[in-house]
């Protein structure tokens, strides 16, 4: 049982290292509002999402102030629209109008984010799929609260290399549409490899069709919690280095499941899952990279990386899992450069790399994450990135993704300002040999040989 005692006993982990529970986030499934009329599909949207999320806001906003305990973001994810609006959506512009009625109805109850204008194409895609792919850059640039995610590979079905190639030359097109803001469009479009169904952090969140009609996932962060705890323990073996990361991310996991269990109750909506992933923000002290540093490296991409990440990622979700009653979404160690100051000072110095990150994207969470690259670069190397990134999912039977920004009009040493939790960016070189030729093959990378499992 969770008690008054174990949150008391977090409150210095809140005052002074910046613990947080970063999402409280509805998964509302749109499976019952599909319907041939575009009118009519956008009307049902808009009153499920009204009325199942009214309270969400107040909810998570009456917890923080009765628990002393930030909630950052209050978030809703629903069913991918690719699947909802088949029927009624004959154009790119048709998807836009439903990505204009969930930013309507996100901003009406109050939320950050509302996730799930995505696409399951792993294997094909329909119709339908390729025209909401298409329909993106015009769909993030007309909303402020709407997030995209395109599942494009997995490690059952194998890499879809048509829809691979089609979301490198979206991305070039969102962050044409959004040139004026830094291109900031692309930081709410991720492509997934294995994206999970129950993932409570934007941008790639959306309800599986395999949830229920509403369900509460919560999302818990605490980079400085972690850092801080060990430098209890510096110069100390790994023994005890991994037994104070466990013991500490058993400790926030706990916060995470008291409130899931308060959301729940009070909304009368399940609990479904604690994510509880290390995702850093920009304030200083609140960094996957300075944990990094802490365990032993002089700069984060120096070598024993990926090693040292290896380890923080596993020790972290070993603690979790025995904290919460659900464990899932992402859980693990988020490695974004413009949202970790440690990463971009890192990148400052010349430490860390795009190609580092991709090895470490091997260990970590998710993937190469909010990453700033010169506006130049061609939409057949965005896909080249987005296919080395699928493959290491796929391969290892993880979860990756990746989440590009070429900004329009900047390169290498120019800077990108996002604002908020984004942060800012330092643009980083790619690699500017050509993938034109593999590229524009069509078909589909198939599965490995050890997907064949039943």
């Amino acid at each position: 049982m969770i008690n008054q005692f174990e949150v008391i006993e977090t409150q210095q982990m809140i005052n002074q290292e910046n613990l947080d529970v970063r999402t409280i986030t509805l998964g509302i499934s749109l499976l019952d509002c599909m319907d041939s009329d575009l009118e009519k599909l956008n009307k049902n949207i808009y009153e499920k999402i009204t009325v199942l999320a009214k309270d969400l806001v107040k909810t998570g906003e009456k917890i923080e102030l009765e628990f002393g305990i930030p909630i950052v973001n209050k978030r809703i994810s629903v069913t991918p629209i690719g699947l909802i609006g088949g029927a009624a959506c004959k154009s790119p512009e048709d998807y836009v109008t439903v990505a204009k009625t969930l930013d309507r109805a996100a901003k009406e109850v109050g939320v950050n984010f509302i996730g799930g204008y995505s696409a399951l194409v792993s294997k094909a895609m329909t119709k339908s799929d390729e025209l909401l792919i298409r329909s993106v850059p015009k769909a993030l640039a007309g909303t402020e609260r709407v997030c995209s995610s395109i599942n494009v590979g997995s490690t059952r079905t194998g890499i879809n290399m048509d829809a691979v190639r089609l979301c490198g030359e979206m991305v070039k097109q969102t962050a044409e549409e959004t040139k004026d803001e830094d291109s900031i469009g692309c930081a709410k479009l991720v492509i997934f490899c294995n994206a999970p169904d129950d993932n409570p952090f934007m941008a790639g969140a959306f309800l599986g069709v395999t949830e229920g009609d509403a369900v509460i996932n919560v999302g818990v962060s605490g980079p400085g919690v972690v850092k801080h705890a060990l430098e209890q323990v510096r110069g100390k073996g790994f023994e005890k280095l991994c037994e104070t990361i466990k013991k500490t991310a058993f400790k926030v996991t706990r916060v995470g499941q008291l409130v899931a269990g308060e959301a729940s109750k009070r909304m009368g909506v399940p609990f479904w899952i604690v994510d509880l992933s290390l995702a850093p923000t920009p304030a200083v002290g609140d960094s996957v990279a300075e944990i990094l540093e802490e365990i032993g490296l002089e700069r984060v991409g120096a070598p024993g990386t990926t090693a040292a990440l290896a380890m923080l990622n596993d020790q972290v979700k070993k603690g979790g899992v025995m904290a919460s009653s659900y464990v899932g979404g992402l859980s693990g160690a988020f490695i974004p450069v413009s949202e970790d100051q440690g990463m971009i000072d890192a990148v400052n110095v010349g430490s860390l790399t795009l190609e580092k990150l991709e090895a470490m994207t091997c260990v970590c969470s998710v993937g190469l994450d909010m990453i700033a690259i010169p506006g130049k670069t061609k939409a057949s190397t965005i896909s080249g990135i987005i296919a080395d990134e699928m493959a290491i999912g796929m391969v290892n039977q993880k979860t990756t993704a990746v989440r590009l920004i070429p900004v329009i009009g900047k390169d290498v040493g120019d800077t990108a300002q996002f604002g908020g939790l984004l942060g800012y960016a330092p643009i980083m070189p790619v690699n500017e040999f050509g993938c034109d030729a593999f590229i524009a093959r069509r078909g589909r990378i198939p599965a490995p040989i050890h997907s064949f499992k039943n």
